[in-house]
């Protein structure tokens, strides 16, 4: 039995050209790190207003989620040790799925879920593949 390499075809569909990709892993990763900063800003000085639930939290969950959400976020957004931090937040964004939304129904669309799945998997994705070319700490 051989084995032979079969070339891909190329599709003349492109829409962006794949030599942007590492731009745009970077601009993934800095508004991936602005949105959770969001979240910490939020709890912590009560910018923006009116966060959902946040009247529900105990005090030391609030401050605690929100410090790791601001200090998180801010390195996510410098891409600095972008690698550690995002493996951590990935986990972290998990957690707070399977605490906050998962009891309330298995479906993310029901329970409100969407935005901590995605950023799992978004900070799942830039551990693995760094920060890309704009950051601090360039792989």
């Amino acid at each position: 039995m051989s084995s032979t390499v079969v070339p891909r075809a190329r599709s003349g569909l492109t829409v962006i050209p794949q030599s942007l990709a590492p731009a745009l892993q970077s601009v993934l990763r800095i508004v991936a790190g602005l949105l959770l900063l969001e979240h910490g800003t939020g709890k912590l000085i009560g910018f923006p207003h009116g966060l959902p639930f946040i009247d529900k939290m105990p005090t030391g969950m609030l401050y605690f989620t929100g410090t790791i959400e601001l200090v998180g976020g801010a390195l996510i957004v410098l891409g600095l040790f972008t690698r550690p931090v995002a493996f951590v937040l990935s986990g972290f964004t998990a957690f707070a799925y399977f605490m906050a939304n998962f009891p309330m129904s298995f479906f993310p669309a029901i329970n409100m879920g969407e935005p901590a799945v995605l950023f799992c998997f978004v900070f799942l994705y830039l551990a693995a593949a760094g920060p890309g070319p704009w950051a601090i700490d360039k792989d």
